[in-house]
């Protein structure tokens, strides 16, 4: 098994020793996601073995063994309902989409055990579904808390279990719109690297040899002075993979301050800490009829005036069809 792109989920996990010499806590972290202190607790508390045998954390790893790691369940703790406004675009007894906005959390966790989505679904009195336990509730993927637009939630485990083979299957169709930085080389491109967590930053994630295939298709639709508007569609769906994807290349997502973006966002007028990328266009199949349901977001206020800075001639940034304009459902949108 691989190192992961996010911290792996309860339960047993076997490993092959990929670098010689490395410290068995060190180690552990890359492999499981996890920082160096709960690597070493792991250790310490005998859920860490050597082939089959226990080490210490200093213990240095050697060709050929095989590390075999038990993560268990945190401890359980209540998610509270909370009265929190929510955009709902679409609602059925099976399933709920949610326009959600940038700077919302889309579930508890620690640091963030309150105003979260999963805080909001549940103060509206609905129920959810169980997959995922109590603090992921019904949650079939995830937005970054700054990216704002469509995510699906399940009411009902049969409506998880579906889309979420949906999602696997890529028969969910996931469309966003970005702002990067710079002038992509051509107007379509394809980023298809791997990705995981960093190994020197566990909150960040990076392009690794044997992290998680990544790929994502890059359509410019316009170009400005300092910045390209880019429509992005997701093969897969990575913990911040469009963000990555634009890094790697050298065009950062405008605003993006963990990934080298967020230097010039006072030229645009964006707020502190928000990134400019939306999840515009969202096409499902329906867990239950199988019909497609195809839905839309609209730019949001502040992504619009950051658009109408950068291109510097604003009055068709007003329209109010202006991500059809701009060609984000289909086509090859106008030349600007």
């Amino acid at each position: 098994m691989t190192a992961p792109a996010a911290p792996l989920a309860p339960g047993r996990y076997t490993f092959d020793t990929t670098i010689p010499e490395e410290r068995l806590d060190l180690a552990v972290a890359r492999l499981t996601g996890r920082s160096r202190t709960q690597a070493a607790t792991l250790i310490a508390t005998g859920r860490v073995r050597v082939d089959d045998r226990a080490e210490k954390a200093s213990w240095r790893l050697q060709p050929g063994e095989r590390i075999a790691v038990e993560i268990p369940e945190p401890p359980g703790r209540e998610v509270t309902p909370e009265a929190i406004p929510l955009t709902v675009v679409f609602e059925d007894e099976e399933v709920v989409v949610v326009d959600k906005p940038a700077g919302m959390v889309v579930h508890p966790a620690p640091g963030n055990w309150s105003g979260t989505l999963v805080n909001a679904l549940l103060g509206r009195g609905q129920a959810l579904a169980a997959a995922g336990g109590a603090e992921r509730a019904g949650l079939v993927h995830r937005l970054d808390k700054e990216t704002s637009g469509l995510l699906i939630v399940a009411k009902t485990d049969r409506a998880h279990r579906v889309l979420s083979g949906a999602l696997a299957a890529r028969t969910i169709t996931r469309r966003y719109v970005a702002l990067c930085w710079g002038h992509l080389d051509t107007d379509q491109l394809t980023v298809d690297r791997s990705l995981a967590r960093d190994p020197n930053d566990r909150t960040r994630i990076a392009v690794v040899r044997d992290g998680r295939q990544a790929r994502t298709d890059f359509t410019r639709l316009a170009r400005f002075a300092s910045v390209d508007l880019l429509r992005a569609h997701l093969h897969t769906g990575r913990t911040h993979q469009i963000r990555v994807h634009l890094a790697s290349v050298g065009h950062p997502v405008v605003g993006d301050d963990t990934y080298g973006g967020g230097g010039g966002r006072r030229l645009l007028g964006l707020p502190p800490r928000r990134h400019f990328l939306h999840a515009a266009w969202l096409i499902f199949p329906h867990p239950v009829s199988g019909a497609p349901v195809e839905l839309r977001s609209p730019l949001p206020p502040d992504l619009r005036a950051a658009l109408a800075a950068a291109a510097e001639e604003p009055t068709w940034v007003a329209r109010s069809d202006l991500l059809d304009y701009l060609g984000v459902y289909g086509g090859d949108g106008p030349a600007v």
